[in-house]
């Protein structure tokens, strides 16, 4: 932890052996989610295997570069697939990439993510903007010495979404005239899918949603006082009285069914910041 901060200007060197840009904004892209980055004026790319100390991606629909260029006019940085701790990555590499983007000038982050729906009144195919969320991961990656140039020992967690952009895409979806649900997105470590017994369970704790990935990368984004906002789509149902067999190909597929919809909400978003 204590060469965090060394690592983060290296890793910013290699970046800027390609790239100049310092946008305000940044965007993680989730499983089977990268076809924002069809949307961007993309002008420079840089493979994660060209950055120091970034891990590989190894999941299926994370493609594992960073994408530097316009999004509705405004100058973006795309991560065009993340990290996750069942892929055997530590908490601090999984969410090192949000320190660089920080480093890199980003002051706004969209993180999204496909998951399960845990809410019975949700169903395969919604977006949903996140308005909490529960920690159910193994690890933090705040443990250990705290640096005060990167952020507080104690951050404060009672707002980890920005509520003006939570209402900011509640407006744009509104003018898109596309439903959108709200709730509560329950981070798991994978990467086995859940079982009955669990989605009652953590439907029971007050979730809507189940995922494996997001809350690691927002503590950070906190942490370092970056404003949040999280936008899912349900993918699948995890309701234990009626539960069906799913798979991640399924979950890719679905992602990809819904994916423009989200794709419009972020574009909109983006172009009101």
């Amino acid at each position: 932890m204590k060469d965090l901060r060394k690592h983060i200007e290296e890793a910013v060197a290699d970046i800027r052996k390609v790239t100049d840009s310092k946008p305000k904004i940044g965007i993680i892209l989730g499983s089977g989610l990268g076809g924002l980055a069809d949307k961007m004026d993309t002008e420079d790319t840089v493979g994660y295997e060209n950055i120091s100390h970034f891990p590989l991606s190894t999941v299926e629909g994370h493609a594992g570069r960073l994408l530097f260029g316009k999004l509705s006019g405004k100058d973006v940085v795309a991560m065009q697939g993340r990290f996750h701790f069942y892929e055997g990555y530590t908490m601090k590499q999984v969410t090192f990439p949000v320190r660089v983007l920080k480093a890199l000038g980003i002051e706004i982050l969209i993180v999204s993510n496909a998951c399960g729906g845990l809410n019975p009144q949700f169903k395969a195919g919604d977006l949903m903007i996140i308005t909490d969320h529960i920690n159910m991961q193994p690890s933090n990656p705040l443990i250990g010495w705290n640096d005060p140039e990167l952020g507080d020992r104690f951050p404060d967690m009672s707002e980890p979404y920005d509520k003006k952009l939570i209402q900011l895409a509640e407006e744009c979806a509104i003018d898109l005239k596309l439903k959108v649900q709200k709730g509560v997105y329950v981070s798991v470590p994978g990467p086995n899918l859940e079982t009955a017994a669990e989605y009652r369970f953590l439907r029971t704790i007050g979730a809507d949603v189940v995922g494996m990935s997001t809350v690691p990368e927002v503590i950070v984004a906190v942490h370092q006082k970056t404003r949040v906002l999280g936008l899912s789509i349900v993918t699948d149902m995890g309701l234990p009285d009626a539960l069906k067999p799913t798979s991640h190909q399924i979950i890719l597929k679905n992602a990809g069914i819904a994916e423009p919809k989200l794709t419009a909400i972020a574009e909109a978003v983006v172009a009101k910041l």
